[in-house]
């Protein structure tokens, strides 16, 4: 079994991004811009806006963070996106999901311009995604987990992948990228029937239901690669979506949680809005 250490491959990410970046700010008089928007006070939210925000940090970039009141109107959330789309100094715009249930998130997402969307979340970003045109932006939790497949050499084509959660942030994006890499590919939910079953073929797994300690032992075959998006916090610990004390043993590959999938997200942000930044150089 080998742990996949997502925490330290993102750090060589960021790092070389940091070096590239110092170059192009020197040259063009220009730092890589990211605002941060978000909406009411949920404290998992403002974890996730802090993380980003030091990575930008880190990296050399200039960051806002645009904190607006949870009873902000769809209207004026709107009219803050479009500021944002015309300012020049910012490359990527993200919205820091979810949204207070008065607002309608996909029309929030669809007001963010396609060249700024580095969430990757846009209908047109989505279409790139899926005939393979590689000038859109890619989803940042699944473009994260194709980095460390990548990273670790670790076989796509021919493979049979099972994903479990639907979401449009992981499952449904995570499933088009496998499949554009030559994999077999099942996208399961908590009413898939014979989930077990399905689970005791795959290859890879990856495991973004939310629920913790999901996937057991015996639901993995000897030697698959199991790749945890879940971030639960039980007892006072957090623990992800894989019994993963249990199942490591039979895996050939496993991400942790922490230090897993998650600083890959972030780290494919970074990337996204690096891209972005450069785009606007041309």
């Amino acid at each position: 079994m080998i742990k996949i250490d997502g925490k330290a491959f993102s750090q060589t990410v960021l790092e070389k991004i940091r070096e590239e970046h110092s170059q192009l700010k020197e040259k063009y008089g220009k730092p890589a811009g990211l605002a941060v928007v978000i909406v009411g006070n949920n404290p998992a939210s403002q974890v996730y806006v802090k993380n980003k925000i030091r990575a930008c940090e880190n990296v050399g970039f200039y960051s806002e963070n645009i904190e607006l009141d949870e009873n902000i109107s769809e209207k004026e959330l709107l009219q803050e996106i479009n500021k944002l789309n015309k300012n020049d100094r910012i490359d990527g715009i993200l919205i820091q999901l979810p949204l207070p249930a008065h607002i309608n998130e996909l029309k929030i997402i669809d007001s963010i311009s396609p060249e700024k969307d580095v969430d990757g979340f846009h209908v047109s970003n989505i279409g790139k995604m899926v005939i393979g045109d590689e000038t859109g932006f890619l989803s940042c939790t699944p473009y994260g987990i194709m980095q460390l497949l990548e990273e670790y050499k670790i076989e796509i084509e021919g493979k049979d992948a099972v994903i479990i959660g639907r979401s449009n942030i992981v499952g449904k994006p995570m499933a088009l990228m496998l499949i554009q890499k030559g994999a077999t590919v099942q996208v399961c939910n908590s009413n898939t029937k014979d989930l077990r079953k399905k689970l005791s073929k795959a290859d890879i797994i990856i495991v973004a239901a939310g629920v913790p300690k999901l996937l057991k032992k015996e639901d993995v075959k000897e030697g698959a690669v199991v790749i945890d998006v879940g971030i639960n916090r039980v007892d006072g610990k957090i623990c992800g979506d894989v019994d993963y004390e249990e199942v490591a043993e039979k895996t050939s590959y496993i991400t942790p949680v922490p230090g897993g999938v998650g600083p890959m997200t972030i780290s494919s942000l970074i990337k996204n809005t690096f891209k972005s930044y450069k785009n606007s150089l041309k």
